[in-house]
Parts: structure tokens; C-alpha cells; sequence
């Protein structure tokens, strides 16, 4: 545990050296607070006392920014060769991938915590369902937790940054958006399998302030899938070289 967080403090360092995190930060607290509090449903203009546009808005501003901050993670080691030279250290893929997976995650999580002003600011206008909200910041992390680890494996099978972010959200449309498009055309078992494959499906439910085990399941299964997919690539590119 030592070892990954040794890399995961390494990780988190290099995003604020390179002013990725600043970056990453402002922008996605620009673009959120815009969208909640002036344009469009903004809160004024739906009238209620719900952080659901915030949600809303964060949904996809996340979705386009983790594939930006997970492209050189492992892209950018490999290109440069310092892959190499952390793997010949006493520490396992696993150690590497948890590390770089975890700093990710805590960069998000940072984030995140800077909009917990606007939960205060809303609480104050009026009454809020604090559950609702609690569930709806749990939500963008199983869904950022999600994104980060497909980021990953889309950094791990290539040492190009762009190629890496393009694959990662080639994939992660599919579970944004095309999996439920498609359900609402398809019928029978078929369109109940599509739909549970659906991320948005399961991140609206805890947006609304639902908790279900099949949900945290679903968003668990992308997470090991993604991370074991990563550790796969890693353990083949070892044993060729």
C-alpha cells in the first residue's frame, strides 16, 4: 500500500506541475457553475432548491474532461520510456496501475469538493433533500471512478496522448449515450440488457437520490473491468519485452 501511494502522490504532484490540474479545475468550475446557477435550467429558472442541474451539467462536462486528464498516463510513459524504468522497480502492475488510478480519482475528488459551496448556497435559499444530493455527488464519483479506469486501459494500449483520449471516448459514448438510444429502439430482454449497460441510466437513478445495489454493482464491474483490461495490456508488453 506504501509503493501505491507513493506513485499515486508522484501522479497527483505531476498533474499540478504541469498546470493540468489548474486547468482541469477552473475549466470544469466554469462550465458547471455557469450552466447551474445562469444559463439554460439553471436552479433560478427551475424554481426548485436541487443541485439536479449541477448534476446534470457535470455529467457530461466530466465525461469529456477524464479522458483528457487519463491520456498520458500511461501514453506518455511509454513514449518517453520512464514505463520502463518504473517497471524494473520493486513495485507490480497493479501497484502502478492503483497508483496512477487513485491519484486520477483524487484529482476529481478535489474538484468536487470545490462545488460544495453551491450545496451551501442552495441549502441556504430554501429546503433541500441533502439525501438527494449526497447520492448525487456519489453518483459522479462511481461514474468519474468509471471514466478514469477506461481512460486507462485507452492509455495503456497506445503511447500517443490523442489517440488515447479519442479512444477513451469512443468507448465511453457507448456507455454515455448509445447504449440507452439504442434500448428506446429495441424491445424485449434486449432492450432491458441495453439499458442496464447504460451508465446514464444507473447515475440518474442516484442522482435522484435512489441507492440500489445494481447500480453500485454495474459501476463497480466497469471499474474492475477497465483496471483489469490495463493490467492485461501491461503484463503482455512485460513479457515481450
Amino acid at each position: 500500500m506504501n509503493k501505491i501511494w507513493i506513485i499515486t502522490k508522484r501522479e497527483l504532484r505531476s498533474f499540478f506541475d504541469s498546470l493540468m490540474a489548474y486547468v482541469m479545475i477552473v475549466l470544469f468550475l466554469g462550465f458547471s457553475g455557469f450552466f447551474t446557477w445562469i444559463f439554460g435550467s439553471d436552479i433560478f429558472l427551475v424554481g426548485q432548491v436541487s443541485l439536479q442541474s449541477f448534476f446534470g451539467i457535470s455529467f457530461w462536462t466530466l465525461f469529456f474532461f477524464i479522458p483528457a486528464i487519463t491520456m498520458g498516463l500511461l501514453a506518455e510513459e511509454q513514449k518517453s520510456g520512464t514505463i520502463e524504468l518504473l517497471i524494473t522497480k520493486p513495485v507490480s502492475d497493479w501497484q502502478i496501475i492503483a497508483g496512477k488510478f487513485l491519484a486520477a480519482f483524487l484529482l476529481i475528488c478535489i474538484t468536487l469538493a470545490l462545488t460544495l459551496p453551491y450545496y451551501v448556497s442552495v441549502a441556504n435559499i430554501g429546503k433541500i433533500d441533502h439525501g438527494a444530493v449526497v447520492m448525487g455527488y456519489l453518483g459522479l464519483l462511481f461514474m468519474s471512478a468509471s471514466y478514469i479506469s477506461i481512460g486507462l486501459f485507452a492509455s495503456s494500449i497506445t503511447s500517443n496522448q490523442i489517440v488515447a483520449l479519442l479512444v477513451a471516448l469512443f468507448i465511453g459514448i457507448f456507455f454515455q449515450l448509445i447504449f440507452d438510444l439504442l434500448s428506446s429502439s429495441a424491445g424485449g430482454w434486449f432492450a432491458a440488457l441495453l439499458g442496464y449497460l447504460s451508465l446514464s441510466t444507473h447515475y440518474e437513478s442516484m442522482a435522484r437520490g435512489v441507492i440500489d445495489s445494481k447500480d453500485i454493482l454495474y459501476f463497480l464491474s466497469i471499474i474492475f473491468a477497465g483496471l483489469l483490461g490495463t493490467e492485461l495490456v501491461m503484463s503482455k508488453r512485460n513479457r515481450a519485452n
